[in-house]
């Protein structure tokens, strides 16, 4: 069914069946009284009527059999394969009930096959006893919406998948443009590794940078914390990690203060209890002074030098400034995940300014925040978490130091819906991402992939796309997509609603050729450069 197909809101018949197998159904295309047959498209919709049902099939193959051998010769046969993939069953005579998916009468031989209505297509594609929201437009009828099914969609994990320049980011903008419209109260955080998004939210969006975050070491879990101070690989079992580990414990004892408390017996190294450096120091110092052995000082020396480093380390502030320690745990929590939303239903981690080292640390312990907000508070708030450029936290094979990101990524995917949180996964690369990540994703949005590689992998990672709509994915055009799965009520073709140009996801710069044609001479701007440089501020 191409445009102007669509556009019709009424049917005709257009060919009769003559071949059926399983969910596959063939149909040869009648000519109408001008001798034209209907101008079908792959991805188009046609129906048959069963009598006690109105079977819907997806167009996934068009052939001429037998071409014609020219002027005066018969008329060419022109067939198109079907794919069977729901019906609506008859409430009354000429009055189909809800659209399903699945079939459970099947055409037979010689029965006729009609072209879509607009109608149909809106029953179909915008259910309106599910709630939904409007995220773009069918491919074949411009006028009629696309939904996705909010339940279904936050419930069981999505992904917006695409190569660079295919809109992914414009993609999961008007995604969460929508949730947040119609959920004022949502409770969303948006991890953004380029500082890409805020201008696609604006007011609605609490921006966090690196600047005016708050992750104080004390809520790290031992292992981010021995990454911080040491690196990637380091061995919690090290004698580093056994001499820190016992160190910790007893410092958050000593900003205890005592038992009064009722559960300082059950610290514990993860325990997320604010405790003092200084109090770590002096631990450590007298540990120090206690050695008989010189020889077993360079651990100690080791572990003291990076925390010294660190406290004064202005990239660090986030992390160790300030000089006196305080609970603000609860308040962390509540700005980061919109406790309350307080018009600001989005929190966006700009995470393009966090130094190169911490960058793994503060991706993992937010995730990893989010989880266990989600397991203590017993689901009774739910979260959103939507990871950009998740082929690099959450990759198959991580890159050094972001395994824990990996793991607790691969967690929220594998536990969230049992916690109320859910996951929204944005990467390029979909050939690149944990499989067990992926495959939890039962929503996804596919835009234009030109990686043979990439496509493979996405053949395997949702149940419609046996569909054969995966052939499309190299040629959609920026914006298109093929959205599939639960979130979706059947696999379809669409265009993203566009953003204005000013609150698109993106630097807002023009192209290359554009800033090429300007002389940069100014002083000022290397000057400018070089103190950003220097700072670690943009």
């Amino acid at each position: 069914m191409d445009g102007m197909d669509g556009m019709k809101t009424a049917t005709q018949r257009i060919g009769r069946i003559v071949s059926v197998a399983g969910s596959q159904a063939v149909c040869v295309l009648e000519r109408d009284a001008h001798g034209d047959v209907a101008p079908l498209q792959i991805g188009g919709l046609v129906k048959a009527n069963i009598g006690r049902a109105q079977v819907y099939g997806l167009v996934s193959g068009v052939s001429i059999p037998v071409p014609s051998a020219g002027e005066g010769g018969d008329p060419e046969m022109k067939v198109v394969e079907l794919l069977l993939i729901g019906e609506s069953p008859m409430a009354a005579p000429g009055r189909p009930a809800a659209f399903r998916r699945g079939v459970s009468v099947f055409p037979a031989l010689g029965d006729a096959v009609y072209s879509t209505s607009r109608e149909d297509l809106v029953q179909i594609y915008a259910p309106p006893a599910a709630a939904h929201i409007s995220i773009g437009t069918l491919h074949h009828d411009r006028a009629v919406h696309a939904h996705a099914l909010v339940d279904e969609l936050l419930g069981k994990h999505f992904a917006v998948l695409g190569t660079t320049g295919s809109g992914k980011s414009c993609a999961a903008a008007v995604i969460l443009r929508q949730l947040v419209t119609q959920n004022p109260n949502s409770h969303i955080l948006l991890l953004d590794p380029h500082g890409e998004y805020p201008r696609a939210f604006g007011p609605r969006a609490e921006v966090v940078t690196a600047e005016t975050l708050e992750l104080p070491f004390w809520m790290l879990h031992f292992e981010e914390m021995l990454q911080i101070l040491f690196g990637a690989g380091v061995d919690p079992i090290s004698l580093e990690g056994e001499i820190l580990s016992e160190l910790i414990v007893g410092a958050k004892h000593d900003y205890a203060g005592g038992p009064q408390q009722g559960y300082e017996k059950h610290y514990s190294v993860d325990t997320p209890v604010p405790y003092r450096l200084s109090d770590l120091l002096t631990r450590l110092n007298n540990a120090m002074g206690k050695l008989d052995n010189t020889a077993n000082l360079p651990p100690y020396r080791r572990i003291k030098q990076r925390v010294l480093a660190l406290q004064y380390d202005p990239r660090f502030a986030f992390m160790f400034g300030g000089v006196q320690v305080r609970d603000r745990m609860a308040a962390i929590l509540g700005r980061l995940f919109r406790l309350p939303a307080d018009g600001k239903p989005i929190c966006i981690l700009d995470l393009s300014a966090i130094p190169a080292e911490a960058l793994p640390v503060v991706v993992a312990a937010m995730c990893r925040l989010a989880h266990n907000f989600a397991s203590w508070s017993n689901g009774a708030c739910p979260l959103l978490l939507v990871c950009e450029e998740a082929h690099r936290f959450g990759a198959q094979a991580p890159e050094p130091g972001f395994a824990m990101a990996k793991h607790w990524l691969t967690r929220i995917a594998k536990e969230g819906r049992k916690y109320g949180i859910s996951l929204g996964v944005v990467s390029q690369r979909p050939s690149k991402l944990s499989t067990d990540l992926i495959s939890q994703c039962n929503t996804i949005f596919a835009m234009r992939l030109a990686n043979n590689e990439d496509v493979q992998f996405l053949s395997g990672a949702s149940a419609d796309t046996s569909m054969g709509m995966n052939d499309f994915l190299p040629t959609l055009l920026t914006g298109e997509c093929i959205a599939m799965g639960q979130g979706v009520t059947m696999p379809i073709r669409m265009r993203f609603h566009g953003l204005p140009e000013g609150e698109r996801p993106g630097t807002g710069g023009g192209g290359v050729t554009q800033a090429w044609a300007r002389q940069i001479d100014s002083p000022a701007f290397l000057g400018s450069v070089i103190t950003y440089w220097r700072t670690q501020k943009r």
